[in-house]
């Protein structure tokens, strides 16, 4: 039996409950927040500041939507709507929604963005849920399903992507999470040919958890030294690049959406 609640403030998950077993992470310690929404940007952008439409706009690291309140539609459904506080970051006219459904045993998160504007509108988009788990213990890997021959590793310089990668750290298709491997920021990774990954405990093999992140070209991993959580993070997008023009509607891997559209993507994670 699969629970879940969820609040206004940023339309953040606050409980997962798998057979009266919380699996996500309080948000009380290390880390105030549990599974913010990153909405228009993902990650940081080149000194805060970016060019749409002409003009230079600020935005602090993953967007405004995290901190917002939205309007609760029906339970665990929510809207974010522009207004005034929102043209001043990020000139487009937008609707945000954010569903979470319970459908069988599994979580299904769903991000919809419909363009209100009468012109296309560029964003970015990605999750961020953070799971319960002590990773610290050396006790606990990732596990892509599909052989990851291709796979990328993103560096982070200052919170933008470098101009080089880093080295792969995959072993026999498994991330082993040690105490230290979050030294250097989070874990970003690209041509993954995976459509699901799961967290276990590489002693036993039990599962905690399978994520689906179908929908997403980018996955992150990330947490603080020593916190008892991990983030599995699906972007539709990342940070600035080091040397980025700073230019928005030209940022790698950018969405766009014409007058009256609707863009639509999810994640699914299957608890054990």
């Amino acid at each position: 039996m699969l629970k879940i609640k969820s609040k206004r403030q940023g339309a953040e998950l606050t409980s997962i409950l798998k057979d009266e077993n919380e699996m996500l992470f309080d948000g009380k310690t290390f880390w105030n927040r549990q599974s913010p929404i990153l909405f228009p940007i993902v990650g940081q952008i080149k000194e805060g500041k970016t060019q749409i439409e002409g003009k230079i706009y600020e935005m602090s690291q993953h967007g405004f939507a995290r901190d917002m309140e939205f309007q609760e539609i029906e339970e665990n459904h929510y809207i974010l709507k522009y207004n005034e506080q929102t043209l001043k970051k990020y000139p487009y006219k937008f609707e945000l929604y954010v569903i979470y459904k319970i459908v069988g045993d599994a979580l299904q998160v769903t991000y919809e963005v419909k363009n209100i504007d009468n012109k296309k509108i560029y964003f970015g988009i990605g999750g961020h849920p953070a799971f319960k788990c002590d990773y610290s213990t050396g006790d606990y890997e990732i596990v892509f399903e599909q052989n990851e021959e291709n796979i990328e590793f993103l560096k982070l310089r200052n919170g933008l992507i470098d101009t080089e990668n880093v080295t792969n750290i995959l072993e026999e298709n498994k991330i082993q999470l040690t105490e230290n491997i979050f030294d250097n920021d989070a874990i970003i990774m690209k041509n993954i040919k995976s459509n699901k990954v799961i967290l276990q405990n590489r002693n036993t093999n039990k599962k905690i958890l399978e994520f689906d992140f179908t929908d997403f070209p980018y996955l992150a991993l990330w947490s603080k030294k020593g916190a008892p959580f991990v983030c599995i993070e699906p972007w539709q997008n990342t940070a600035d690049k080091i040397d980025s023009n700073q230019i928005y509607k030209e940022k790698e891997n950018i969405l766009s959406i014409e007058p009256d559209e609707i863009y639509s993507c999810k994640y699914i994670v299957k608890f054990y």
